[in-house]
């Protein structure tokens, strides 16, 4: 009997507040009235897309209430309301979510009133019958339990009434990846600029001071080859010192924007060359890429994978204070998975979560960039104390 009343009463304080959202809904109506007038008037036209906001969180909130009580959300699928005056009222207008909104909030008025009022009537029958019934027969309760009931049927009218058609989710769900594409490129973007400027730093700070120094050397070393030939052999010497490190300054640049090594060993070839040169002892495990018979990703695929795993290991070497790391390469259908793991101590974000950057903050935004530009994924696990775990997916035509 404890039991049937605390699931009655959970019942009932749903139907409450169904209760009180359908009066709330007849104040809505008023304004409803009065945003239908003024806009009929154009001077209050203004006032439509917030009163088909407010309606949206009216009937997110039933949302809410109806998947809390029957543990299935129920989805939602709305235009958004940006841009102009006019955009936003023609978006308004033109949006069947508003009119499947309006729908449930006139059907509510009756519903949801009425299961609340006949829950009441229940609790005075099913005291009585459910106290006679249970505490001196002992048999299950058989009026009490009709509460839980009408919770349900509250909860399945109301889904039924603001669940979108399928062509509506679809539309939502390619909104929603326009917008994820348009923030995506955005990133690509700003990565791609950053790259540039990075090139632009490394040439003008090494190869161009160098090729500048090379050149007045030989100048220098003309002047003086007639009149002092071994101080001019001198200045060639460092002339030739010079241009070595200028090609060594240009190898590196040329590595930061394709790697040689990925062309000629491939990228497990390089990830095992990247990690043997990392200063951690890092164990690298290539599930179903290496072999002569597996296709190779693509240029690009392979590049991303790996100046995330250089990233990676550079933060790993740098801020762990672990002296191992762990990364795999796992190949599925479609998707190429990258994973590499340290045993540090952990607390890596990114800006985004912790203002300053955070321990490796930007190498992990610009990993991010990079693996979104390509639309994959990347999720960091870095609780304080460790392990550090980057899990990446990139898509992959094998």
């Amino acid at each position: 009997m404890r039991e049937t009343v605390e699931q009655a009463g959970r019942a009932t304080a749903q139907l409450m507040r169904a209760a009180g959202l359908a009066l709330a809904s007849y104040l809505y109506v008023a304004l409803l009235l009065f945003t239908a007038v003024a806009t009929a008037i154009v001077v209050g036209a203004g006032v439509l897309p917030e009163t088909v906001l407010l309606l949206r969180r009216m009937a997110a909130f039933k949302r809410r209430q109806v998947g809390t009580w029957s543990g299935k959300p129920v989805p939602e699928a709305y235009a958004p309301l940006t841009g102009e005056l006019t955009e936003r009222v023609r978006a308004a207008v033109r949006d069947p979510s508003t009119y499947r909104d309006l729908r449930w909030l006139f059907a509510h008025f009756g519903y949801g009133l009425i299961v609340a009022y006949v829950s009441l009537i229940v609790w005075s029958v099913g005291l009585f019958v459910d106290g006679v019934w249970c505490g001196l027969l002992k048999r299950p309760a058989v009026v009490l339990p009709l509460i839980s009931r009408l919770a349900d049927l509250d909860a399945a009218w109301s889904s039924a009434l603001l669940t979108p058609s399928p062509e509506a989710q679809r539309s939502a769900r390619l909104a929603e990846r326009v917008e994820e594409l348009t923030a995506t490129r955005a990133g690509a973007v700003a990565a791609h600029g950053a790259e540039l400027r990075r090139i632009e730093r490394d040439l003008h700070d090494g190869a161009q001071a160098r090729l500048v120094s090379l050149s007045m050397r030989v100048g220098l070393a003309k002047r003086a080859y007639d009149k002092d030939p071994d101080a001019a052999r001198r200045l060639l010497d460092d002339a030739q010192n010079q241009a070595e490190e200028a090609l060594t300054e240009l190898r590196h640049v040329v590595r930061g924007i394709h790697p040689p090594i990925l062309t000629d060993r491939g990228l497990v070839g390089a990830v095992r060359a990247l990690a043997a040169s990392s200063g951690l002892d890092v164990a690298v495990d290539a599930d179903g890429i290496e072999g002569e018979d597996v296709p190779r990703a693509p240029a690009a695929v392979e590049a991303a994978a790996y100046f995330v795993i250089a990233e990676a290991l550079t933060n790993a070497a740098k801020h762990s204070g672990s002296r191992r790391a762990w990364v795999e390469l796992i190949r599925t259908p479609g998707r190429l998975r990258i994973v590499v793991r340290d045993e540090g101590r952990g607390g890596a974000e990114t800006p985004a979560a912790t203002p300053g950057g955070g321990m490796g903050g930007s190498g992990l935004l610009g990993m991010r960039r990079r693996v979104a530009a390509l639309d994959g994924t990347m999720e960091v696990s870095s609780p304080v104390g460790g392990p550090t775990v980057i899990e990446v997916e990139l898509p992959c035509a094998w």
